[in-house]
């Protein structure tokens, strides 16, 4: 299934690298595809959004869903 995050919150490509560890740490198998520059997070992964949103909000980012 795929998740598609807008981080506003996330400037630089250090973010984005927290944000994929992030989500890794919950599941190591997901795809996670970052654009800076658009601040979108796009994740392939078999958990809900809200575990994914999760992850991301614990690492100090804020996901909007879309």
């Amino acid at each position: 299934m795929t998740t598609i995050f807008t981080v506003n919150d996330m400037t630089c490509n250090h973010c984005a690298g927290v944000i994929t560890k992030a989500v890794k740490a919950v599941d190591a198998n997901a795809g996670v595809d970052i654009t800076v520059a658009d601040k979108r997070v796009v994740i392939d992964s078999a958990l809900p959004a809200q575990s994914l949103a999760d992850a991301i909000e614990d690492a100090g980012y804020t996901p909007v869903p879309g």
